[in-house]
């Protein structure tokens, strides 16, 4: 896997792959996918400069999130290699929810030491979901999230996927490790059920924050993101809006509030401590701005983030 260098403020590394959904009305379609992709194409049309780290093959699949990748400006420092893209099968519900099953190569075996150089300029690193925790992968990701963490500020989305880590207590531990190496973490009720089903979703965002984050948020679907930070908690309601699905509306929610983040001045390690002194009215003031991109997402079909106009910037 050869690596081509860039310049970059924001990165995002994770799992790329094409999403095949199947209607409740028998139709198919293909789209470019993966919720750490999905969060570096939200980011771009939001003005940010981004590079997706991420593996995708020589197939058709793979030239299909090139294309979406390059067409939004998302830089690509890592090239298509040999085995095949990942596929996610997508089975939509009369709710537009959508239900997954996955064929996933994850691996990036050249990564870890390439850090230094491929992370040099980033100050901000995101990543979560599948990358965080299929091997062999997730050992990889671990380990240039720890080589990028004293210069960056770090997110993470644990974005659980049972079906393909279905060891809870395994779950369980690859997600602390994450959680104790970010800045932010963004989670849905439904990751902080299935990890810890005797416990409330605020108590385990509570716990997170007490290892290390500034700032916890949960996000509640039609009920609207809660989040926490050391000045206190805030929650805003979803706006009503007609849902043709839910696909990538969390992907959404996570590139609007880094960007948001980042505009206001919170990139690299140096404003670590800032971001720990972030009061609840800041926090409740970027959930709106979050909430109102997850919103667009949801209106229109497959995962769609708004771009700078589209929220009034």
């Amino acid at each position: 896997m050869r690596l081509c260098y860039v310049d970059t403020v924001l990165t995002v590394i994770g799992e790329a792959l094409v999403d095949v959904f199947s209607s409740p009305g028998g139709g198919s379609q293909v789209h470019v996918g993966g919720s750490p992709l999905n969060v570096a194409v939200g980011l771009a049309r939001l003005g940010q400069p981004v590079q997706f780290v991420g593996r995708y093959g020589r197939d058709e699949y793979g030239a299909q999130i090139l294309h979406q990748l390059r067409r939004n400006s998302v830089l690509a420092p890592l090239e298509a290699d040999g085995n095949p893209t990942s596929v996610a099968r997508a089975r939509l519900d009369k709710a537009g929810a959508a239900h997954y099953s996955f064929d996933l190569l994850w691996e990036l075996p050249a990564l870890e030491q390439a850090v230094p150089r491929l992370f040099a300029d980033t100050q901000w690193l995101h990543t979560g979901s599948i990358a965080a925790m299929l091997e062999p992968g997730a050992h990889t990701v671990l380990a240039a999230v720890e080589r990028a963490h004293p210069r960056a500020l770090v997110s993470y989305d644990p974005n659980c996927r049972p079906t393909i880590v279905t060891d809870r207590d395994f779950a369980r531990r690859q997600v602390e490790k994450f959680v104790a190496l970010s800045d932010l973490v963004k989670a849905s009720d439904e990751d902080l059920q299935w990890l810890y089903p005797d416990r409330h979703p605020e108590d385990t965002a509570h716990a997170w924050l007490e290892r290390g984050p500034a700032m916890v948020v949960v996000t509640r679907g039609a009920r609207g993101p809660w989040g926490v930070v050391r000045d206190g908690a805030a929650e805003v309601p979803a706006p009503p809006v007609q849902v043709a699905d839910t696909v990538g509306a969390g992907d959404s929610f996570t590139a609007a509030l880094l960007a948001t983040l980042m505009e206001r001045g919170f990139g690299g390690s140096g404003r670590r401590d800032a971001l720990q002194a972030l009061s609840g009215d800041q926090l409740e003031e970027m959930l709106s701005f979050a909430t109102r991109a997850a919103a667009i997402t949801v209106s229109r079909p497959g995962a769609n983030p708004p771009d700078r106009q589209e929220l009034g910037l």
